[in-house]
């Protein structure tokens, strides 16, 4: 039996980067952008909030850009405050490795596995797919969409009843799949 599950996020994750008031290193995004042009040059910030003081951090989205450069479609979303622009930019490698910050998905993603109860006999597939690039570990995610423990998954690999299609350490972003035998 061939069954999909999902990874979709719930919200926005938190933005790892420490604060320079009060020495914390976790801020939240509320998806507010402030833009302001000088002549022809545009700039434009994601707006971030630090998770202890509330002190107001900036990412730099664009940088001294010639306003005739930007999309008016990329434009009119910084303006109306596009919370799904913000999602879209704190996935972007470049701006995260230019801003120099990480971002933390505890909390902000979700498994759906269709409602379906694993308990039964014989083998099912499961292809798993990601809905945006979220780095999780898959021995938690088959783990909670199986209702086992941790250590239950790794038995079961070990034992030869449970194969997956990827290396199981460490953390994945991409879809895989797996067979597990009962």
């Amino acid at each position: 039996m061939l069954e999909n599950w999902v990874v979709t996020p719930t919200c926005l994750p938190s933005v790892l980067r420490r604060c320079r008031t009060c020495a914390s290193g976790r801020f939240r995004a509320n998806g507010k952008f402030r833009v302001n042009a000088h002549h022809k040059l545009i700039d434009a910030w994601l707006l971030v909030l630090c998770a202890t003081c509330g002190e107001t951090a900036k990412l730099t989205v664009l940088e001294r850009a010639r306003v005739r450069s930007v999309r008016p479609g990329l434009l009119d979303r910084l303006h109306d405050n596009d919370p799904v622009l913000a999602a879209e930019l704190l996935r972007d490698p470049v701006l995260r490795r230019r801003n120099r910050i990480a971002l933390d998905w505890d909390g902000a993603w979700r498994l759906d596995t269709g409602g379906t109860e694993h308990r039964g006999r014989g083998a099912i597939d499961v292809s798993v797919r990601f809905a945006a690039r979220i780095p999780v570990r898959p021995v938690r995610l088959i783990a909670e969409g199986c209702g086992l423990s941790r250590a239950e998954v790794e038995r079961l690999v070990t034992e030869g009843n449970l194969v997956p299609s990827v290396r199981l350490n460490g953390r994945l972003s991409g879809d895989f799949a797996f067979t597990l035998k009962r």
